[in-house]
């Protein structure tokens, strides 16, 4: 395990940049995230702050430290996620943490383990000067890039198990400090058609499942998304892409099965439940058009999208700090989606925003500016001291 004694935030980032931290559905690893959550946690214990392990179903767990002034006050939470993409194709040692020309190099330095260590230094720092005015939560989630396991249980399980509920909560995504309150959400879902295997040299025998799915895709592609009529003023146009198609077990068999993966984004005022119902009944016209043509749609992925109805308040007191900081405060959507969604649909406002670029995110020499890892320390600390009794 990497040493606990750090003296900036720049030398916690560096640490954990240096757990391979992998999405487990990527790498095949379970828990992959659990390292590093035991590592906060050590560090977290050291610096005199509670910590509780919250499980998940596949044996994983959250982590959750928290800092409790007075019973009496409002409960902020920031929240950051532990695991990354895939390191396939990066240009840089993806682990090194790297520091050079103001800048820190890694997977996830800034996608978001850099959000993470701003929010822990942040709260150490308080701790350790004074000036924290209400009882603070960060918690370490897992699985934010593929299932959103982690933030998921923490709603439906965790959270009413709790003794406080947050006035509100910062999602910590690479943002450079501007306050994103509204994101489309997602819909990811699989299409099948089954045909008839037969051998190549007497196809009339089958029949062909991608034939059959070239009538799907076409009408997908021609007149189910260029549809989509839904927009909202901060996030864009709803979107609709045909990304995977599996198809054929060999080459000289007929193929019985073809699946194609679709990617339907949602905005803001859309139900992610009203997806499939409406792509049913354009699959409705291509079987009327083709009376031997088997399609069938599987379970969807759903992640709904962030509204900030009703967040105002909440909203403006963030605003006002990041004015004070010289943070460009206007309010911001993305096109992306987060775990925000999940803590606004329980009625606790939400405001995304953490240091770095998205820009940087995913990419093969991801890496943060130091500039903005300290911008992010600074701004997080406020909020911690910021007037929240009446959010």
């Amino acid at each position: 395990m990497p040493s606990t004694d750090h003296r900036a935030c720049e030398s916690l980032l560096a640490a954990m940049v240096g757990f391979d931290t992998v999405n487990g559905n990527v790498s095949g690893r379970r828990a992959a995230e659990a390292p590093l959550a035991e590592y906060l946690e050590t560090v977290a214990t050291r610096w005199r702050f509670a910590t509780q392990r919250l499980p998940l179903p596949d044996g994983a767990w959250n982590l959750l430290v928290t800092a409790e002034v007075d019973s009496a006050a409002p409960w902020l939470l920031f929240e950051s996620h532990m695991d990354t993409v895939s390191v396939e194709g990066m240009t840089i040692d993806p682990f090194a943490a790297e520091v050079r020309d103001g800048r820190l190099y890694g997977r996830g330095a800034c996608d978001t383990k850099g959000t993470g260590a701003a929010m822990l230094w942040a709260l150490h720092d308080l701790r350790r000067l004074g000036g924290v005015s209400c009882n603070v939560a960060l918690l370490f989630v897992t699985d934010e890039e593929i299932t959103k396991v982690g933030i998921r249980t923490f709603v439906a399980e965790h959270l009413q198990s709790l003794p406080w509920r947050p006035v509100g909560a910062i999602v910590g995504e690479p943002t450079r400090l501007h306050p994103i309150v509204a994101h489309n959400g997602i819909v990811r879902w699989q299409i099948h058609t089954d045909g008839i295997a037969a051998h190549a040299a007497d196809p009339a025998l089958g029949r062909s499942a991608i034939s059959m799915m070239m009538h799907v895709v076409n009408v997908i592609e021609t007149q189910y998304a260029p549809k989509l009529d839904a927009t909202h003023p901060l996030t864009g146009k709803a979107q609709c892409t045909v990304n995977m198609i599996h198809g054929g077990v060999q080459v000289n068999v007929v193929p019985e099965r073809c699946t194609i993966d679709l990617d339907r984004r949602v905005v803001p005022g859309e139900s992610v439940h009203a997806v499939l119902p409406a792509v049913e009944q354009f699959l409705d016209t291509v079987r009327r058009d083709d009376e031997i043509l088997k399609v069938t749609q599987g379970e969807p992925y759903t992640d709904g999208p962030l509204d900030p109805d009703g967040g105002d308040t909440f909203i403006a007191t963030v605003q006002g700090v990041l004015r004070d900081h010289g943070v460009d405060d206007a309010r911001r959507g993305a096109k992306y989606a987060t775990d925000a969604s999940q803590l606004a649909e329980v009625g606790i406002p939400v405001v995304v925003m953490g240091p770095g670029d998205i820009a940087q995110a995913h990419t093969k020499d991801e890496w943060i500016e130091l500039d903005q890892l300290a911008l992010g320390v600074a701004v997080y600390g406020d909020l911690m001291r910021a007037d929240w009794s009446n959010a």
